[in-house]
C-alpha cells in the first residue's frame, strides 16, 4: 500500500480516506455521523494536519461527519462538485437536461457550506477530479496522479467483490438501491475503467490492487 493513502473504516463497510500531501492531509468523504473521532485519530497517528475535506457526493454515509469535522478543524477547506453542492444544501431539483429519475438514498444536507466547488479536471492537491455521475447527479471520483489510486466513492464497491451500482450485488445491495440513474452509473464505471487505475479505493469495501480485470468483470455483469 502506498504511503500517501490511509483507509479509515466503520465496521469495514463505510470508508473515509486520508491522502497525504505536502501541506497536510486531504480527507476524502466523512462516513456516517459520529465518525469524526476515528478520522481525527487517524490523522494524529499520521502526524499531519487535515487541511481539506473532499466529498465524492452528498449521500448521508459520505457527508455524515462533515459538520463535526469542520467544527473540529477551523479554517478547513471543504470541496464538493458544483452539482452535488445543491444536494448538500438540500436542493433536490433536477436540471432539464438530466434524466428525470428519482433521487434515491439519504440526503440529510449539512450546515457546513463548501468553500469551493469542483468541476471535472480540477485538482485537489495531487487528486484529479473525474466526473462519475449516476449514483448521484454530481458524483465525482478522485484519481491520484502520483500513483494511479482511484478514490471511486460509490461508482464502484468491493464488498462481496468488485461491483458497479448499476446492478445489485446480493452481498451488498444498498448502493444499487441508492443509485439515481443506473445507465449513467454504468457509463461512469466504463469511463473510470478507461483510466486504467492501479488501485481502487471505494466508499464501501477494501482497497483492491491492480483492479482492471475485476472492473471489467463488474462492467460486463452490469451490461
Amino acid at each position: 500500500m502506498p504511503d500517501n493513502i490511509t483507509r479509515v473504516s466503520r465496521l469495514g463497510v463505510v470508508n473515509a480516506y486520508l491522502v497525504r500531501e505536502d501541506d497536510g492531509l486531504t480527507v476524502v468523504d466523512t462516513m456516517l455521523p459520529r465518525s469524526s473521532k476515528s478520522i481525527l485519530a487517524a490523522a494524529e497517528a499520521l502526524g499531519a494536519p487535515i487541511v481539506r475535506i473532499a466529498l465524492t457526493h452528498a449521500h448521508g454515509d459520505h457527508i455524515g461527519s462533515l459538520d463535526e469535522l469542520a467544527a473540529a478543524l477551523p479554517g478547513v477547506e471543504v470541496l464538493i462538485s458544483t452539482r452535488d453542492a445543491r444536494l448538500l444544501a438540500k436542493d433536490m431539483s433536477l436540471d432539464p437536461g438530466e434524466p428525470q429519475g428519482k433521487l434515491r438514498g439519504s440526503y440529510p444536507g449539512a450546515k457546513t457550506p463548501p468553500t469551493r466547488t469542483l468541476e471535472p479536471g480540477d485538482m485537489v492537491g495531487s487528486l484529479e477530479v473525474v466526473a462519475s455521475p449516476g449514483h448521484t447527479p454530481g458524483h465525482v471520483s478522485f484519481l491520484d496522479r502520483r500513483d494511479g489510486t482511484l478514490l471511486a466513492g460509490d461508482a464502484y464497491t468491493t464488498l462481496g467483490g468488485v461491483a458497479t451500482p448499476a446492478r445489485p450485488n446480493p452481498r451488498f445491495p444498498l448502493v444499487y438501491f441508492a443509485t439515481w440513474h443506473r445507465p449513467t452509473a454504468l457509463a461512469s464505471a466504463r469511463a473510470l475503467r478507461a483510466l486504467d487505475p492501479k488501485r481502487l479505493a471505494p466508499g464501501h469495501g477494501r482497497i483492491v490492487e491492480s483492479p482492471g480485470a475485476a472492473m471489467d468483470a463488474a462492467i460486463a455483469k452490469a451490461g
